[in-house]
């Protein structure tokens, strides 16, 4: 699944023809809600399995190796904007590329550098992974709170964030501190995402995550008693984004649907989208296909590779407002080629990160039992373990260095 969201979102992302029919072609969920739940999904997983695995302190120290990490991939897509977008952005004939990067232009390198690197400037298309960096260090935190406190206390805070970003939280955020901060930087260029809002999508994943782990997470339950509701919601979710597409203005209900804020009716059909693709787990399994599980195996190194062809086809752009003919098709060839290349890449270094469970699997067991049962049986057939038996009249002693027999 995280394979077909990155998919999903490079195709959204390129400028082609492409790019229209696959923006939220079923209601009012896109690929980035489906990309942040499933990126927190896996990791309260598997750092979960970590922290029990190998105590907390070393999925703390795991979790912050991987976000440092981000981090430098993230440092590297600035270092390429800046050092080869901006000199061509700077030409003055390709608008796209220079609007993606105008705070640049208007604030100065020094200052642009710095706020980049500091994660406070969040340009276009370069906003998600700062997001994904920073909502990981708060997950190192989350995971042992909640192994003292529960996790009740981190989803209220979260969900009253949340609530708090509905009614523009973010903007009297941002209005405090640029009175303490000496800082001054437009609220759009912080990035396009409300981090008050969308981090309640995180940590439910991380939430989920967890329980999953812990194999106390019946979803497979909970969706088909939401499957009515589900069905309700993403036909009604479905139907009134062909009416916007068709011209159709929501005026003061706006904020329902906003993306940017995770609008209530948003979070609602994604919820309903997510509980009819498990229902339908039988006919989504079959697009598991190879390309796609090693897409989603390095789904972030993936990602940042396609935000290079992203800059790629802006400069390609220049003064159009799409691609055409045969530039479309080569760089949607290039663009997933090299996704490809990178998800083999990448792969093996990152299904590592995945602890097996405390327990073994079942196959493995009863391997190791049988052969236990095979080695007691000879050691219980030697005539001098039988005479020692009758002699003593028990066990015959163990000898030194001999192994204990049944698993402890």
């Amino acid at each position: 699944m995280r394979g077909l969201m990155l998919v999903w979102i490079a195709l959204t992302h390129l400028p082609t023809a492409a790019s229209s029919w696959v923006n939220q072609p079923f209601g009012f969920v896109g690929a980035a809600e489906g990309f942040i739940f499933l990126s927190a999904l896996f990791s309260g997983r598997i750092y979960f399995r970590m922290a029990e695995h190998d105590g907390y302190p070393a999925m703390t120290r795991k979790l912050w190796g991987r976000t440092l990490r981000l981090y430098g991939y993230h440092t590297l897509l600035l270092a390429f904007a800046f050092l080869v977008a901006v000199p061509i952005a700077s030409h003055g004939d390709r608008p796209g590329l220079h609007n993606l990067l105008d705070f640049y232009f208007t604030a100065g390198a020094k200052q642009a550098v710095t706020e980049a690197a500091l994660l406070i400037y969040r340009p276009p298309l370069l906003d998600i992974l700062p997001m994904y960096i920073i909502f990981l260090m708060f997950t190192s935190v989350a995971i042992p709170t909640a192994r003292r406190i529960g996790w009740k206390p981190i989803l209220w805070t979260a969900f009253a964030s949340w609530g708090l970003a509905q009614f523009g939280f973010r903007s009297a955020e941002h209005t405090l501190m640029m009175r303490y901060i000496p800082t001054r930087i437009p609220l759009n260029e912080m990035g396009s995402f409300d981090l008050w809002a969308w981090q309640f999508l995180w940590f439910i994943g991380v939430w989920l995550g967890v329980r999953w782990a812990q194999g106390t997470l019946p979803i497979e339950t909970w969706a088909r008693r939401a499957a009515i509701p589900a069905i309700a919601i993403t036909a009604f979710g479905f139907a009134m984004r062909r009416m916007v597409a068709h011209g159709l203005e929501l005026r003061g209900f706006e904020f329902l649907f906003d993306k940017w804020h995770l609008g209530l009716i948003r979070l609602l059909d994604f919820a309903a989208v997510a509980v009819l693709l498990i229902i339908s787990q039988p006919l989504t399994k079959r697009a598991a296909i190879r390309p796609l599980v090693l897409l989603g195996q390095s789904s972030l190194q993936v990602f940042c590779v396609h935000l290079l062809f992203c800059l790629a086809g802006l400069t390609l752009l220049g003064n159009a407002s799409m691609l055409s003919g045969w530039k479309q098709f080569a760089l949607l060839t290039v663009t997933f080629t090299a996704m490809l290349i990178t998800a083999k890449m990448f792969s093996k270094n990152e299904t590592r990160n995945e602890r097996p469970d405390k327990t073994a699997d079942g196959n493995t067991v009863n391997t190791v039992l049988a052969d236990l049962g095979k080695l007691q049986r000879q050691v219980e057939s030697r005539p001098d373990s039988a005479a020692g038996s009758e002699a003593g009249g028990g066990k015959p002693p163990k000898q030194q260095g001999e192994l204990p027999l049944s698993p402890r």
